[in-house]
């Protein structure tokens, strides 16, 4: 697979009342009809994501969302699943009509602020107004900034909304360099070992995704890799006439490869570089400790990130919860959810673990923690809950800029 993964695009989200010119939008930056357009009310229901290249945006996935004023019989549903787009949102256009009271859009606009999102603001449908100028007043007067004036059907504007794009992304792309999934955990010309199971989990002739991200990196730093099953491991040490810099390995099996690993390797697992990479690795950390004051009667989230169909030996629906269970209590409640399915309320639980989020960005993962915090819920990573629950979480090292 040749394209960029969609959780390394920047995700920009479309948002504002039904009929705005949304979808219009999207298909007038894309070139082409990616979503349906229609002078309906309600048209777009569930939000459909669109993985493009745009010139000067780059790699991107455009997310075309139900209005936030749909009062149809499933409108408090579509709003949701609008608000769930907000928190993947990198980039937010917020879409206004012409109308007398933005009190809506202000509140939106007011949302990204509050989450460090960037806004870029239009008015759509500018050819349709009789005084486009005197709307954008009125806008700018009741939101504090002036609106693009932008016209699908004609293409006004739709340059300077890409500039505008293009300007908005640029600053999050250099945050995001600044980041790395391996940070100082490794130099040019450092011995890394991957210890990679292929369990029936594993696709055929494939290899998952963080693992290939992992070592792809490691590749472009200018280290060795070596990569073995963990069976392979001692035999695999042996074969080096010196030790290893780094062990990196599957979580599932921290505590035989920590039994394995010589005085004074470093030892990390995929799920804990991503959830360093992807989330706050300091946080997750901390939130690990909630599992040592669970008991019979407390109540876990485990959220993952994709929605496969499940295997037998399935890491977060049976895996997780048995050893959680061999810890607490059979009588632990543990709720599981998948790919978008994650509550607003979380006041029900004790504790959430959460995958390594190799499908999510990071914005994604950063808005449910913000969420978890916020409502005072610990929240923690499959690797780094699995480390602390078989007694390896002391010898396991990850970035130090993960809290960054």
């Amino acid at each position: 697979m040749n394209d960029t993964p969609r959780a390394l695009r920047l995700h920009i989200g479309f948002f504002g009342r039904c009929n705005a010119g949304k979808s219009s939008l999207i298909n007038a930056i894309s070139g082409q009809t990616v979503v349906i357009v229609s002078d309906v009310a309600g048209t777009t229901t569930d939000p459909v994501v669109k993985s493009m290249e745009i010139r000067g945006v780059g790699a991107c996935a455009l997310i075309d969302t139900a209005g936030f004023d749909d009062r149809s019989t499933l409108g408090d549903a579509r709003r949701e699943q609008a608000r769930r787009a907000a928190e993947r949102s990198d980039v937010a256009v917020v879409v206004c009509g012409a109308q007398a009271d933005y009190s809506l859009e202000k509140e939106w606009v007011e949302m990204f602020a509050e989450r460090n999102v960037p806004v870029v603001l239009v008015l759509g449908k500018s050819d349709m107004l009789v005084s486009a100028e005197h709307t954008a007043r009125a806008i700018s007067d009741q939101l504090g900034r002036t609106p693009l004036l932008v016209s699908a059907a004609s293409g006004e504007g739709v340059e300077a909304l890409i500039e505008a794009l293009t300007k908005a992304g640029a600053k999050i792309r250099d945050v995001a360099a600044e980041r790395t999934i391996l940070g100082d955990l490794v130099r040019r010309g450092d011995r890394v070992v991957l210890v990679m199971p292929q369990d029936e989990q594993a696709p055929a002739g494939r290899i998952i995704l963080p693992q290939v991200q992992t070592l792809r990196e490691l590749l472009d730093r200018g280290c060795v890799a070596l990569c073995c099953q963990t069976d392979e491991l001692a035999h695999t040490l042996a074969s080096l006439a010196e030790p290893p810099q780094l062990v990196i390995t599957d979580s599932q099996v921290f505590g035989r490869v920590a039994e394995v690993l010589p005085e004074g390797v470093a030892l990390t697992s995929f799920s804990v570089l991503m959830a360093c990479y992807k989330g706050d690795g300091v946080a997750f950390v901390e939130g690990a400790k909630a599992i040592d004051a669970l008991t019979e009667q407390s109540r876990v989230l485990i959220a993952e990130a994709c929605t496969h169909a499940p295997a037998s030996e399935d890491i977060g629906r049976v895996k997780l919860p048995r050893m959680l269970r061999a810890r607490v209590g059979e009588g632990l409640k543990v709720d599981v959810v998948g790919g978008a399915d994650f509550p607003a309320d979380l006041a029900p639980y004790d504790l959430v673990i959460h995958c390594g989020a190799c499908m999510f960005n990071r914005r994604h993962v950063l808005s449910r923690l913000e969420s978890a915090t916020s409502q005072g819920v610990p929240m923690t990573n499959y690797g780094i809950a699995i480390a602390h629950l078989q007694g390896v979480l002391p010898k396991v090292v990850w970035p130090s800029e993960s809290d960054k």
